[in-house]
């Protein structure tokens, strides 16, 4: 893995397979109305700016969380929060710009 993909999170096409392989949680942390023009199917809207929110649809903290934002920023931070609040499998997918599959609206 490259520098530019250890802040990205790297391939999120990639990603998105092996986090439905692990049957983790996969999180959009775009602000709703970004959500709505167009997700990841599955995908669970959990806006950065209400992130603590996130104990509803994921109330144990040893689940699998794998997080995308637009680039990839928001959910670097979206990961290191979580992280903090005490979510133990916390993975960074990088942006929806890189993803390779349909979008669900």
């Amino acid at each position: 893995m490259g520098l530019f993909s250890f802040f990205t999170g790297g391939n999120i096409t990639e990603s998105t397979a092996d986090a439905r392989d692990r049957g983790a949680l996969i999180v959009d942390v775009r602000e709703t109305d970004e959500y709505r023009r167009g997700h990841i199917e599955g995908a669970r809207s959990v806006p950065l700016s209400d992130l603590a929110s996130i104990r509803r649809i994921a109330p144990d903290d040893q689940a699998p969380l794998y997080l995308y934002c637009a680039s990839g920023a928001r959910s670097a931070r979206a990961a290191s929060q979580l992280r903090s609040m005490g979510y133990a499998d916390v993975t960074n997918m990088g942006g929806i710009m890189g993803y390779r599959g349909p979008l669900v609206r």
